[in-house]
């Protein structure tokens, strides 16, 4: 008797791969662009402590409150297409199982095989098979609100962990480029670890997430000179 062969595909992480990854690059890229301006305006360093501090679990919160937002959205969004494939397998079955017969038949079925394989499905597991094949909605892209929301505001504590160890391990004058150097170094390591989790190319994401990075960084640096000049 032949074993079963059983996969894990990558897709099945998409759910929490985005929010975590998401997460964890919000929280590195934030908190360092917050803590490398507020430096740059020359404040103490138990002000950007402070302020690094807050950046974490204000951005924790409001990552969790985005993601569960969004994430329920696109929840609501696929119970009502399950209700409305669901009342009109009631109300025409026979052309719900001609439009399945039809998906099909476009796929390269000949129409003979597709009806049988219509009828079986319709047979079985009739609005799976609807909103799988003409909707194209599966379990593993299925949306989990609260996975969602608690991989955000977890990966984004833990982002944002990172430059308040810097902070508090570096001597004030080497702080807002000790913060800037390991945050990009943190960031190429996120986007090496995601690129293996989501089966990507390793460079490219790491490329990808240390530039935006290191560009938002700049961007603060730049302000808060500015202003710091200017008080």
């Amino acid at each position: 008797m032949p074993r079963a062969h059983s996969e894990v595909h990558l897709v099945s992480r998409i759910g929490w791969l985005r929010a975590s990854v998401l997460g964890a690059n919000d929280g590195i890229v934030s908190t360092a662009s917050l803590i490398i301006g507020v430096a740059a305006a020359s404040q103490s360093p138990s002000a950007i402590l402070i302020t690094g501090v807050a950046a974490l679990v204000a951005g924790a919160m409001s990552m969790a409150a985005g993601e569960y937002v969004s994430v329920s959205s696109q929840a609501d969004t696929e119970k009502a297409d399950r209700a409305r494939e669901q009342q009109e397998l009631l109300d025409n079955p026979d052309l719900e199982l001609e439009e399945l017969t039809n998906i099909y038949v476009a796929r390269g079925l000949d129409r003979k095989l597709a009806t049988d394989v219509a009828r079986q499905f319709t047979a079985k597991d009739p609005i799976n098979a609807h909103l799988r094949d003409e909707l194209g909605l599966s379990a593993h892209l299925e949306a989990r609100p609260i996975q969602a929301a608690l991989a955000s505001a977890a990966s984004f504590a833990v982002g944002a962990a990172f430059p308040l160890l810097l902070v508090m391990a570096l001597p004030a004058p080497w702080l807002a480029w000790g913060v800037a150097a390991g945050s990009i170094l943190f960031l190429a390591l996120l986007g090496v670890v995601g690129a293996r989790a989501g089966g990507a190319p390793v460079l490219r994401a790491t490329v990808r997430v240390t530039f935006w990075g290191a560009m938002a960084m700049a961007v603060t640096a730049a302000v808060g000179l500015l202003f710091g000049a200017a008080a």
